[in-house]
């Protein structure tokens, strides 16, 4: 049997409340490394979702992240 890592349905969406909101996408495995990066700015929607590969997305910037447990609001460097 193959060794997979099993992935859920499991979507976050990201709303910028400014701009330059950077998303970043962390890799799986071993080594941690970053594997996609995308900017959005104020107003933007960004849908995301884990995968074999992404197994934590980082957000810079302030923005809203609503996912199945909640919504949760980062805040910008100050």
């Amino acid at each position: 049997m193959e060794n997979r890592i099993q992935v859920g349905n499991e979507y976050v969406i990201i709303k910028a409340k400014e701009d330059g909101v950077n998303v970043i996408g962390l890799t799986r495995g071993s080594d941690t490394r970053f594997h996609h990066s995308e900017k959005l700015d104020h107003g933007e929607v960004m849908i995301a979702q884990f995968t074999e590969h992404t197994s934590a997305i980082k957000i810079r910037g302030n923005a809203v992240i609503m996912t199945a447990y909640g919504e949760v609001e980062s805040e910008s460097k100050k």
